[in-house]
């Protein structure tokens, strides 16, 4: 999935919590999930791109309508710019429900098997239309 359509799913979900309100936005892909990866290696090339590719195995799950994978941009330096994880991903889903599926999928639970060693620390956001 490329960079235009993942924005393509968040500006469809933020229309979605606009005309629905919250309660409907999380049955319109309004459920984000946000999470931030720190290497055990900073800057390790190599484990950076093991960590992206299996990463993007996780948009072979029905549940996950929309998965960005990004790195740091590079903006320009401020106090509230957090730049210091060394990968990020984003996913879209529908529910509450399909996020805790999501969870308990064989290729999250393979995802984790196999990446886990790669990170230090990991923080999640998880949220819905206010």
């Amino acid at each position: 999935m490329d960079r235009r359509d993942a924005l393509t799913g968040i500006a469809f979900a933020a229309a979605a919590a606009a005309i629905t309100g919250p309660a409907k936005a999380a049955e319109a892909g309004g459920l984000r999930h946000q999470v931030f990866f720190w290497l055990k290696r900073p800057g390790n090339a190599e484990d950076r791109a093991k960590l992206v590719a299996g990463l993007k195995t996780l948009a072979a799950v029905p549940q996950v309508r929309a998965l960005h994978v990004g790195v740091p941009a590079g903006t320009e330096q401020r106090d509230v710019v957090d730049s210091s994880f060394d990968v990020s991903e984003l996913m879209l889903f529908d529910t509450i429900a399909d996020q805790k599926t999501y969870q308990e999928h064989p290729a999250h639970l393979a995802f984790v098997k196999t990446c886990a060693p790669l990170w230090r620390k990991v923080v999640v956001y998880d949220t819905v239309p206010a």
